[in-house]
């Protein structure tokens, strides 16, 4: 058995075809065969149902499962032989918000890019909550998020402190004042975040607190929609402070103080404890922790 042989199991599985994993490969179809036949003869076992479309059989699946964990432990021994050369450098998995990808990662992975351009860097979008069981599952190798829960599995590490803000149009109702109360919230048409998100859970132990029961018109999972419809006045919304900085240093959003939102909350780095860091994490996390506030947060 050789690591090229698993390769092609693991693609075949994919393609479903002999002659597409053989294109993938650069192989020859009868080359493709002769690799699963080898394997078969080996394990004395059948391993794919060669009829169409191509399958595995319940003792492919298994061996499938094997191979791709041996591959997975191939690639770390090839990254830690490549970290013995001192250069950052592999590939990195990073999960965020959509909002904190807009508002950070331009700056972030501009840097890294033009002081480490061999750590290249991949990025999915998804809720906070979702981060950490992304981390943990080791669907992503690091998350930058709100820092909403403790895990021992988990490390995390503060970036920056955003805060929730009541963002309304300039031509809002409440537009010419600079403050509020609770009770103003009442009947008042809000925008809010979906509820799978930091923000919203928020927002709902503040009116459950305060008694308020919001007349929520639109829940919407993206920041960047719900500032399109504050702006065209269908309502007030509560959102990220950092989120909304570009519109407010443009007078299309302003923010209304209500003192009941006046709360911290920790944004930060999110990855895994006891994993083995190849050098592009290494170097990635230990810049990040170094960087001043001021460089994640956007001045008005």
């Amino acid at each position: 058995m050789n690591i090229s042989q698993l390769e092609t199991l693991i693609t075949i599985s994919k393609t479903m075809s002999f002659r597409k994993a053989g294109e993938l490969l650069n192989l020859t179809q009868p080359a493709v065969s002769a690799q699963i036949k080898s394997l078969e003869d080996e394990f004395k076992t059948v391993l794919v149902d060669r009829s169409q479309p191509v399958t595995l059989t319940d003792r492919g699946e298994v061996f499938l499962e094997h191979a791709e964990r041996i591959l997975t432990v191939v690639e770390e021994l090839k990254q830690r032989l490549s970290d013995l050369e001192h250069i950052p450098q592999g590939h990195i998995v990073l999960g965020t918000t959509t909002s904190i990808a807009i508002q950070i990662l331009p700056r972030v992975l501009s840097y890294f890019q033009n002081q480490f351009p061999l750590i290249k860097t991949s990025i999915q979008s998804m809720a906070s909550s979702q981060i950490y069981t992304s981390v943990e599952n080791g669907q992503i190798d690091v998350g930058i998020g709100y820092l909403i829960e403790r895990n021992p599995n988990l490390m995390t590490s503060v970036l920056y402190y955003d805060t929730f803000e009541l963002i309304v149009s300039p031509r809002h109702p409440l537009a010419k004042k600079t403050t509020v109360s609770m009770d103003v919230l009442q009947d008042m048409p809000l925008i809010l975040l979906s509820q799978d998100t930091v923000g919203r859970r928020f927002s709902d132990d503040i009116f459950k607190k305060h008694g308020v029961a919001p007349n929520v018109v639109m829940e919407l999972s993206s920041s960047e929609e719900i500032k399109r419809m504050v702006e065209i006045d269908l309502g007030a919304a509560i959102m990220s402070k950092q989120s909304v900085a570009s519109e407010l240093r443009h007078g299309t959003l302003k923010i209304i103080q209500l003192r009941e939102l006046e709360v911290s909350h920790p944004v930060g780095l999110i990855y895994k404890s006891g994993k083995y860091l190849n050098s592009a994490m290494q170097q990635f996390l230990s810049d990040l922790k170094g960087m001043p506030e001021n460089q994640f947060i956007s001045s008005e």
